[in-house]
This record gives C-alpha cells, structure tokens and sequence, in this order.
C-alpha cells in the first residue's frame, strides 16, 4: 500500500510536467508557422487576390481637371496617405496613428514648385455617415494643425475653374508673399501649437510635432522608411 501511495506521489507531478512540455512544444510549433511580426506567414498575392481599380471616382476627376485649370503653375496631386506628408514623433505607437488618421488619404494636394503642399481639397459625399463625418473631420483637424489648409467640396457641387481660383487666392498670395525674401508683406499668422523638438531615435530622424509651415521643410517621409520599425504595442 505504501509503495502504491509513493508511485501515486511520484506519477502526479510528473504527469503534469509532460502536459507542460507538451502544451510548450505545441505553441513553438505555432510560432515557427508564424512570421516574425505574429501574423500568419501567408502569401500575400495568395492571400489576397489583387484586383486593378480606378484611382479617382468621377467628382474627383472632374475636381482634379478644375484645380489643374486653376492652378496651372502648382502640382496637383490625387490620393496621397498623410503619412507621405505628415510627420509625427515615435514617442507613441506609429501604428495606433495610423489606424486613426495616417492611413487615410488626402483627395487632391495643391503643391508649389517644391512639392510642399500648399493645400488640401477634401471631397465629401453629397449625404454623410456619422463615422464618415467623424472621420473626415479628424483628418482635418490634423492637416489644419501642421499649418495645412483645407477646403471642402461637395461631390454634385464642385466650383468652377474661376471660383476655385477665387477661394484659393488667399492661399496662393500667401504662399507666393512668403516665397519673397526680401517681401516686406507680413504673413498672416496661423494658430498652432508651439513646436517642440524631440532626440533623434536610431535611424537618426528629430521628430517635429506640430509647427507652422515654412518653405524649409523637411526633407519628405521615405515610402519605406516605416517597414522595419518597430512600432509600440497598442494599449487597450
């Protein structure tokens, strides 16, 4: 009876520790079928079967053909992420930003000779979901705090060629005024938040958060500069 009470004693434990080895096992092998980002190492053409689309729907056309009428010495372009033109600091989660702004795109881009964008044109539907609404707002919100401005156009309702150029006249003469030096018109200024600098992280890129515009700019946001970074975990 003893020696069956000492096998028992002895066969608890060591049944548990082989159901710890083998759960441990279980999920290496789950994380070795895993990439090295956690996701599912599946193909991507596999995965997601791509399918060629418009860029522009017909508004945005009919806008896009407006602005180049109107501003035929400036680059307009059609469908850029903010993040190719907004840089923000890397002290939070880079990819929590982009799922609340960073991903979206900017309609069209009104740009100077230097591809600094002068301003944004933001095409909203003719009837708006309350998301929808939200979301266009906080895009906006964001652009008019860098210094950006935007102007807004309802699809149906798009201005002409002459009375686009009346409500960018503002905008281009103080663009053009600031590309004076020696111009002795004052710019007007533009409520934003003071510009706080940041230390350089390890690709060696000072972050600015917020800081009115000027015709230094930074040097653009590299396509890939984002690819192998490190982003911090989101907080639930």
């Amino acid at each position: 009876m003893d020696s069956l009470d000492s096998l028992s004693t002895y066969a608890l434990p060591a049944t548990l520790l082989a159901l710890i080895l083998l759960w441990a096992a279980m999920r290496l092998r789950q994380r070795a079928s895993r990439g090295e980002d956690g996701r599912e190492n599946i193909d991507t053409v596999a995965g997601w079967p791509p399918e060629a689309a418009r860029v522009l729907t017909i508004d945005e056309r009919q806008a896009y053909d407006v602005l180049r009428r109107a501003c035929p010495n400036h680059l307009v372009l059609a469908q850029v992420p903010l993040s190719r033109f907004v840089r923000v600091p890397l002290r939070r989660s880079y990819t929590e930003w982009l799922q609340r702004v960073g991903s979206l795109s900017a309609d069209l881009l009104i740009c100077d000779a230097g591809s600094s964008v002068i301003a944004v044109i933001d095409i909203r539907g003719a009837t708006e979901s309350e998301r929808a609404k939200r979301r266009h707002e906080r895009m906006s919100r964001v652009l008019r705090q860098t210094g950006i401005q935007v102007l807004t156009w309802r699809e149906g309702e798009l201005p002409s060629v002459q009375e686009a150029r009346t409500q960018l006249a503002p905008i281009l003469e103080r663009e053009g005024a600031a590309a004076k030096p020696g111009s002795s018109r004052p710019m007007p200024l533009i409520p934003v938040a003071e510009m706080e600098e940041l230390p350089e992280d390890d690709r060696g890129f000072a972050a600015t958060v917020y800081g009115p515009r000027t015709h230094e700019m930074a040097e653009p946001v590299s396509s890939d500069y984002f690819d192998d970074l490190e982003a911090l975990p989101i907080k639930r």
